[in-house]
């Protein structure tokens, strides 16, 4: 099973690229950018989880 690498932030829309370094996931991968994150307390507001930073992929 392979990370779906969504395409935008959840709550700004700010496109995130596969290879985004300012992406962050939940352990649900609820996609944020990390200015959303910080504002939202590093909890998400979907399932109440804390983000980690979300793996980069290379586009191909």
């Amino acid at each position: 099973m392979a990370l779906e690498m969504r395409p935008s932030c959840e709550s700004c829309g700010v496109g995130l690229r596969p290879e985004s370094t300012v992406a962050m996931i939940c352990s649900y991968e609820c996609t944020f950018c990390a200015d959303c994150v910080e504002k939202l307390g590093n909890v998400c507001p979907n399932c109440g989880g804390g983000f980690a930073p979300r793996p980069t992929r290379l586009s191909a």
